[in-house]
């Protein structure tokens, strides 16, 4: 079996050849969708790619939620299918209700393009099982509107729940609440974060080390029973 794994263009997606590149040198295939497609190609796992999605307009995301592609994204979402979110996926995410929170502005109000480093939190998700509880990465980050916020409820539950996946270490670069970068949903089939693996997985380019990969192997191993 090989796995097919969608990634949705929108106008403004920035990173979807690259992380059709990240899924093919995982070893599955990676299936371009369009986001005035109407259904998903009897794929197997969906990733919304990061860049500008509409220009960013309205809210970072929120014109990309009601593209004719999302109904079937939430669809299938809702009934197990695997979906990442990186960055502005992140962003579409949150505006579609397949993740708690909000993502807002920079605190600090200005574009950030950096090496982070984070710490994984969960690795019971579909996107995480090839990551160690605790283990810390380097994960380039690109963002203008990458502050995680929720109320004061919501974050306890994500903690209580064990639904926070990633977190900042060293610095918080955006203000995000919690120093959340990542987070699931309660079945641990959709996870978005604002980090960009896909710039993560060959030694020559992003940090110089393979970091994002396992998120691309993770849903490998998920979708072959490998």
């Amino acid at each position: 079996m090989t796995a097919r794994i969608g990634v949705v263009t929108f106008p403004g997606s920035l990173d979807d050849r690259d992380t059709q590149r990240a899924i093919r040198l995982a070893g599955a295939e990676p299936v371009a969708l369009w986001h005035k497609d109407k259904g998903l190609g009897q794929v197997d796992a969906v990733v919304l790619p990061g860049g500008f999605s509409y220009g960013d307009y309205l809210r970072a995301g929120a014109i990309s939620r009601f593209s004719p592609v999302m109904e079937s994204v939430i669809e299938q979402a809702k009934a197990g299918l695997p979906v990442l979110g990186i960055c502005n996926g992140f962003q579409v995410l949150t505006e579609a209700h397949l993740l708690p929170g909000a993502m807002l502005g920079n605190d600090h109000l200005h574009f950030i393009c950096r090496d982070q480093k984070l710490r994984v939190e969960q690795t019971g998700t579909a996107w995480t099982g090839d990551f160690i509880a605790g283990q810390e990465i380097h994960i380039p980050l690109k963002n203008m509107d990458g502050r995680y916020v929720a109320d004061a409820y919501t974050l306890d539950q994500l903690e209580a729940e064990g639904r926070v996946v990633f977190r900042y270490l060293d610095v918080n670069p955006n203000g995000s609440l919690r120093d959340i970068a990542g987070i699931t949903n309660e079945a641990g089939n959709v996870v978005g974060l604002m980090p960009h693996p896909e710039h993560a997985v060959e030694p020559l380019i992003g940090t110089g080390r393979t970091d994002g990969l396992p998120f691309f192997t993770s849903i490998l191993k998920k979708l072959v029973g490998a």
